[in-house]
């Protein structure tokens, strides 16, 4: 990601306050492998919150140093070490070719069919914001604003 802040019209609803987190802080946590639950999301400052958007995530030393300072907020807020996730050595979404299966079922319940060609267009982070969005267990009324916001229609 080269712009740090990228926010979608999907999230507008909570972008200003930063009451949720963001997709763009969500892929730092997934390309860092660190947990962070929305009640410590919510202990934060919004100073805080917002360096979290800030902070760069993309070569090998940021994402060291992004992991880093959020252990160290997290244990400063709760007390308690951050939860490790592990770290996907190729993520789908940084798969152009394969459109996850979890995705094309979300965009056949919309009557979508998603071609190669669409999924090969979209950045990194919106794959990966509609693989969050289509997983089971996540709130799924932003997938359709997502598919409508990347001209996926």
């Amino acid at each position: 990601m080269t712009n740090n802040k990228i926010f979608f019209e999907f999230e507008a609803d909570f972008v200003e306050s930063l009451r949720c987190i963001p997709m763009q802080v969500r892929y730092k946590l997934d390309t860092s492998g660190i947990k962070l639950k929305l009640s410590d999301w919510h202990q934060m400052s919004q100073a805080e919150r917002e360096a979290l958007v800030e902070l760069p995530c993309t070569t090998e030393r940021e994402i060291q140093s992004y992991r880093q300072h959020l252990e160290q907020l997290i244990f400063k807020l709760t007390g308690i070490p951050a939860k490790q996730l592990p770290i996907e050595v190729e993520p789908a979404w940084m798969d152009s070719h394969n459109i996850p299966i979890s995705v094309q079922e979300k965009a056949q319940e919309l009557g979508l069919t998603l071609t190669s060609q669409q999924w090969k267009s979209l950045t990194s982070l919106q794959r990966f914001a509609l693989i969050k969005l289509s997983r089971s267990s996540h709130e799924n009324k932003n997938f359709p604003k997502a598919i409508e916001e990347f001209h996926l229609l």
